[in-house]
């Protein structure tokens, strides 16, 4: 509830928009009465869930006006905070919770065109179900509410998801809402198009598709351009980037005639969470802006850095004009902070000069070769130890079901190859190798593939020993219990069996545990015929 006359929620609760409903206002119940109010879509404050062009769900929210109004005190505000890996809490009445219950998730990022969120239930059972939609997403950080349930999934997977509508996207779509919206918009004005942007002759295509790569995550962390004070055709293809990628003012008419725009041009809403003009001002102000959309809390006593390495949640951000901020070197050291803390940057800079340079050594080149460093680190244990580990315990015994790996090490030799640094090179190149994240994924992978069947060749290892001191014990109390008897050739012929199972390398233990067991039987069997001679059997 907004206002005392005004509710949000989701439309595809509002079958019928003409029609009349009742809102129950199960938080302000006195005692067993639950004060209902009858609602309506205010005027034309109604989008339905759509498909857009490229098959991403879209809108879903609606305003309602109630009458009578309820007291001013039961109602909450909108926030503008930057959404990436935040906690948050729903309040919803799913099915057998007449009185609500509480559901918990960690914002994933965006997805899809509209600017839409993406959520992971803390636990399967907290997934947004019905009965959940409409409701307000709470930070839990700053217990603000920042979005509004839409929806609640299982794919094909099992995968759990939950999607929430942001503040801001909720806002363009129902600008009404803007009045009980609270913080400052993403976007600096002076980075906003103008109505002069939109001419054909101020787009730079290439310059466009480029960022709209970066804003679509094209693996970049950071990203660092140059808009000339006097290039008036980067400067209007930066703004229309970054107007079109903001959640808010990305607006209808940008949406639907993408088709009419150069291929590959148009990045999709929640493509940055602010966009800061740094001209004339100090890195303080600059950080406060940014701490400010993150939602953390002021504190005096403590450092920038401080705050910003003590929270989980990101944010993708652009600063434009760093070389024209009042501190540049300052500048840097916050971004430096914020690049460790996995914050995306897109930073422009107006000229080539030391800031420049030492930007593109500090947050893309030594962090890149260091990187690198680290990923070649990684495969050489899987090419070296890793694979030593698993060939000994592969050449030991053998598994069923086990995903032979040959090929997987054959590739990261390959790719170990390619990234460990050549004799005499310097820097390991100077910016993000487009296949290094691919190869970061790979290498994790496929470390935790060869460890998990390590453990499993480690297991059936540690089996076959146990059958083998299972054997060897049988054996000695079969000699002790038949001294002076007839000899068995069957049990004899079965433990020889055994026997050779048990040496064979890779050794089948699953077929070594038969011929042990089938051994053990025969001996236990003829245990009562020589107990009946007066003999004792030990088990």
């Amino acid at each position: 509830m907004l206002s005392p006359d005004r509710v949000l929620t989701c439309a595809h609760v509002v079958e019928d928009r003409t029609a009349s409903f009742t809102a129950e206002f199960v938080g302000a119940a006195l005692g067993s009465t639950v004060p209902s109010v009858t609602a309506w879509v205010d005027g034309d404050a109604y989008v339905p869930n759509a498909l857009d062009a490229d098959g991403d769900p879209s809108g879903d929210v609606a305003l309602l006006k109630l009458e009578p109004p309820r007291p001013a005190e039961e109602t909450t505000l909108l926030h503008r905070l930057s959404a990436p890996n935040r906690t948050v809490q729903m309040y919803g009445f799913p099915y057998e919770h007449n009185g609500g219950i509480w559901f918990r998730a960690a914002v994933v990022g965006r997805c899809g065109r509209d600017g839409q969120v993406q959520l992971v239930p803390e636990t399967p059972g907290e997934l947004a179900a019905p009965g959940c939609s409409g409701s307000g997403v709470m930070d839990t950080q700053t217990g603000k509410v920042i979005g509004l349930v839409l929806s609640g999934m299982t794919d094909q997977q099992g995968n759990l998801f939950s999607f929430m509508s942001p503040a801001e996207t909720i806002v363009r779509h129902l600008p009404l809402v803007r009045r009980w919206t609270r913080g400052r918009t993403a976007v600096d004005d002076r980075l906003r198009s103008t109505s002069e942007d939109v001419a054909e002759a101020l787009l730079d295509e290439s310059f466009a598709q480029r960022l709209t790569d970066w804003f679509q995550h094209d693996g970049q962390q950071v990203k660092i351009s140059l808009v000339p004070a006097g290039d008036a055709v980067r400067a209007a293809t930066l703004r229309r980037a970054i107007t079109l990628a903001d959640r808010e003012l990305r607006t209808p008419a940008s949406v639907d005639r993408t088709f009419l725009d150069p291929p590959g041009t148009v990045p999709s809403a929640g493509g940055h969470d602010l966009a800061v003009d740094a001209a004339g001002l100090t890195s303080v102000a600059i950080g406060e802006r940014i701490a400010e959309r993150m939602g953390l809390r002021q504190d005096p006593a403590g450092s920038m850095a401080e705050r910003i390495g003590a929270t989980d949640a990101t944010l993708t951000l652009v600063v434009v004009g760093v070389d024209e901020a009042a501190d540049p070197p300052a500048l840097l050291d916050l971004l430096k902070t914020l690049r460790a803390k996995g914050n995306r940057l897109l930073l422009i800079f107006r000229a080539v000069d030391a800031t420049y340079r030492r930007a593109l050594y500090e947050l893309v080149v030594e962090p890149e070769r260091a990187r690198r460093a680290r990923l070649v680190e990684r495969l050489e244990k899987i090419t070296g130890p890793l694979a030593q580990a698993l060939h000994a315990r592969m050449t030991a015994v053998r598994a069923e079901g086990v995903r032979p790996l040959d090929a997987d090490l054959v590739r990261a030799h390959a790719a170990l190859a390619a990234f460990r640094p050549r004799q005499g090179a310097h820097g390991g190149g100077g910016g993000p190798h487009p296949d290094l994240a691919r190869y970061e994924w790979f290498a994790e992978r496929l470390a935790a593939r060869m460890t998990e069947t390590i453990h499993t060749l480690d297991t059936l290892r540690d089996r076959r020993d146990e059958l083998d001191g299972r054997l060897r014990g049988y054996h000695v109390m079969h000699l002790d219990a038949v001294r002076g008897e007839e000899e068995d050739l069957t049990l004899d012929a079965l433990r020889l069996r055994a026997h050779e199972l048990l040496r064979n390398r890779p050794c089948d233990v699953r077929a070594v545990e038969a011929a042990v067991e089938a051994y053990i039987h025969r001996v236990e069997s003829r245990a009562p015929r020589r107990q009946g001679r007066g003999g004792a059997c030990a088990s």
